[in-house]
């Protein structure tokens, strides 16, 4: 088992930056789609997505919301932090085999132990994918905390 650990609120500096990356694999789209029930042949079907814009299939645009999610859960504040609230725009299709990076950065501490992040996604080619900023509420102390291990996930 590993263990991860936050930064609470009075240890969050505005400018501090934390990352999280994630290879996009048609394993992770299956699950997405089983998971949120979003069946749009764009992301399923090679045949129908051909004759999009995007001329592939893409990976959901929330795909990318649930890994800015890990980021901020996992890395920066991390464990104990609730979101408060999001925005994102999707600047590029996410395809299958792409491997994104999600860069947070500290923008404002407010009251009550709140904090505003950007929370940006990038393609490996450095290209944005999703411009967005959050805000959560930052847990009060620090914690390590072991992540459990996931079950095994088969589809179908």
């Amino acid at each position: 088992m590993s263990t991860i650990s936050n930064t609470p609120y009075a240890e969050l500096e505005v400018g501090q930056q934390a990352s999280f990356e994630k290879h996009v694999e048609e394993k992770d789209i299956q699950l997405f789609a089983a998971m949120s029930g979003d069946r749009n042949p764009v992301h399923l079907d090679a045949e129908f997505a051909a004759g999009t814009l995007f001329k592939e299939r893409i990976a959901h645009g929330m795909f990318s919301g649930a890994l800015i999610s890990a980021a901020v859960a996992c890395t920066m504040p991390g464990p104990g932090t609730i979101y408060l609230g999001q925005t994102m725009k999707f600047t590029r299709p996410v395809k299958i085999g792409d491997t994104l990076t999600v860069r947070l950065e500290i923008l404002e501490k407010l009251p009550k132990n709140r904090v505003r992040i950007a929370t940006r996604v990038f393609n490996q080619n450095d290209e944005q994918v999703v411009d967005g900023e959050a805000e959560v509420l930052a847990p009060r102390k620090q914690e390590t905390v072991e992540l459990k291990e996931l079950p095994p996930i088969t589809i179908g």
